[in-house]
């Protein structure tokens, strides 16, 4: 009987493991370049210009950095002006007042205040009060907080040479990411297909729970569509990617709809099937021949193409759409309305506008 839980438990476990491994090995480049910004960060503080312990050089240099392409060099300049307003507000009133325990609250309250008042970010007004309390506690001269910001400045200086050395990993993920969404699709597309042929309600419901799981999706589409956009934003080495990473980033509100009306799709599937209710035999006719079309849009984008050779395949299955009998059951009458919305949506990932899109598809028979 503990059989099936163990060998769950044990599936799970690999899953996991691997999806780990996976995630370190797309973010093994963000580890590397922080970890060169960092030693190269102390090398231009301590040998360069003289400083005795520079540990806030790499410091700035790993903060601004990070491990995702997005908004660094922002993070460069709230790192670097947090610490001037920390180390500034810190020096000032460790002079006037000396330090101590209600000495440190009032340092950490004005710097904070300060660098809110500075309409500064989380980043900032986090580092503001980080170096207010360094300052105040471990380094109470007023020459050493100067040093202190001047390692800032070094830290962030080695950031921003950093940011400008960019693998072309980041620039094929969105496509790469797109066309994962997209096999997604085709995959329940399909299933849904043998559902609606069976009737199977323990598959039904599978399929029902492995739908309902693939909002990750979208967020790690976006997530990559938004890191390509930064790196060609911050690099001047990749500017000339930025109509490719641009077109594909607005690729993320189609395959969007596009997953969500899939959901749908599958879910009055799933219902049909649990009160043993027909579905007729087009519609799965019709969610093959869509997922078919969806597999050529998939190998369009891992081409780095936009999907314009997968339209016809589309159109066809859109005019389809319109010759099919109706039926009375309203769960297969949603399934069908659901495959006209993703033959819709996939079609504005061949370059058609939104009107064109919803016009080229037939009415639904009467």
């Amino acid at each position: 009987m503990e059989v099936a839980p163990l060998d769950r438990l044990w599936t799970r476990g690999r899953t996991s493991t691997a999806e780990r491994v996976q995630r370190l090995r797309s973010k093994s480049w963000q580890i590397a370049q922080c970890a060169v910004a960092a030693g190269v960060a102390w090398f231009v503080a301590a040998d360069v210009f003289g400083h005795p312990t520079p540990f806030f050089a790499p410091i700035a240099a790993v903060v601004s950095l990070g491990t995702s392409y997005g908004q660094r060099l922002r993070r460069v300049a709230e790192v670097t002006l947090g610490v001037a307003v920390g180390v500034l507000v810190a020096d000032l009133l460790v002079i006037w007042i000396g330090s101590g325990a209600w000495q440190l609250t009032l340092i950490v309250a004005l710097a904070m205040t300060a660098a809110f008042l500075l309409d500064g970010g989380q980043l900032l007004v986090t580092q503001a009060a980080v170096q207010s309390i360094v300052v105040a506690t471990l380094l109470p001269q007023a020459e050493a907080g100067f040093v202190r910001w001047t390692d800032a400045l070094i830290g962030g200086a080695v950031a921003l040479v950093a940011a400008t050395v960019v693998p072309a990993a980041p620039l094929r993920r969105p496509r790469e990411q797109a066309a994962v969404v997209v096999r997604k699709i085709g995959r329940l597309l399909r299933a849904a297909a043998d559902v609606m042929v069976d009737g199977q309600v323990e598959p039904a419901l599978d399929l029902l729970a492995d739908a309902r799981s693939t909002d990750y999706l979208i967020r790690e589409l976006q997530v990559a569509a938004d890191e390509g956009l930064a790196v060609v934003a911050s690099s001047p080495l990749r500017v000339r990617h930025r109509p490719g990473v641009r077109r594909m980033a607005e690729l993320v509100d189609p395959l969007d709809r596009a997953l969500r009306s899939t959901r749908v799709l599958v879910r009055h599937t799933a219902v049909a099937a649990y009160h043993r209710r027909p579905v007729p035999h087009s519609y799965a006719v019709l969610a093959r021949e869509l997922a078919e079309a969806v597999d050529e849009v998939a190998e369009e984008l891992n081409a780095d193409r936009m999907a314009v050779a997968a339209r016809p395949s589309l159109l066809a299955v859109g005019f389809a759409t319109g010759q099919v009998e109706r039926s009375e059951i309203l769960a297969a009458e949603v399934v069908l309305a659901q495959i006209r919305s993703v033959v819709a949506d996939f079609l504005l990932l061949t370059g058609m506008d939104p009107l064109d899109a919803t016009e080229a598809l037939p009415p639904p028979p009467a």
